[in-house]
């Protein structure tokens, strides 16, 4: 991570894939790579893939590209009550692919991780007290919500931005540094936030489909 600055040194794992024209017998493998070296000393944001892609179309002769970066983003996250901070890091994929009529589309892939609280198992604990007087504890779990988005042309979406969409729909987001008062916290919050993983679908879709940067 580089002090003062809005650019981030991360390890990136690179793939690239074109698509030749029928009657095209194939490529250099390598030439992918060397196309992409040219651009490696270049901050890389999705627009920028739009270029490597086109250089790709010129210099393979190729009928459609695609180039997908894959790398894990820390994004710094300040605990709920004790106020200690620590790196939640989200697995994060930029992906460009450009088609046969030479339009570019421009995605974003995000993990993330939250707490799926079980409605019903929390009614059963609860009957369970009220009818038995037996104490249970409600069924909650890790789960990934996998978040693909296009990004709409000269629009641009960070990943703190969708961190903070991801955060609106579900609340229920795991944590990286915690005290008794956090855990507390957090345990408050699944109550309050109960959901099956088909409402976190719902949630996310109504969060995301309402902004305009978004196709």
């Amino acid at each position: 991570i580089t002090p003062d600055s809005d650019t981030h040194n991360l390890e990136t794992s690179v793939t690239g894939t074109v698509s030749l024209e029928a009657g095209h017998k194939g490529i250099n493998m390598s030439r992918i790579m060397r196309v992409f070296y040219d651009y490696e000393s270049r901050i890389f944001t999705p627009d920028l893939l739009e270029e490597i892609l086109r250089e790709y179309k010129k210099t393979l002769r190729a009928h459609r590209a695609q180039i997908k970066l894959d790398f894990d983003y820390p994004i710094l996250q300040t605990s709920l009550r004790s106020g200690l901070e620590g790196w939640q890091y989200y697995h994060c994929a930029y992906e460009g692919k450009i088609d046969e009529l030479d339009r570019f589309h421009k995605f974003i892939h995000f993990d993330y991780i939250y707490s799926s609280a079980c409605p019903c198992s929390s009614e059963l604990s609860e009957h369970a007290r009220e009818k038995r007087n037996v104490y249970g504890i409600p069924h909650s779990q890790r789960s990934t919500a996998r978040v693909s988005v296009e990004i709409a042309e000269k629009e641009h979406l960070t990943l703190e931005a969708i961190q903070g969409m991801c955060l609106a729909a579900l609340q229920t987001e795991t944590q990286v540094m915690v005290k008794r008062e956090d855990e507390q916290a957090f345990a408050e919050m699944n109550g309050a936030f109960t959901k099956f993983v088909e409402d976190a679908a719902r949630l996310l879709y109504e969060q995301f489909d309402a902004d305009s940067r978004v196709v």
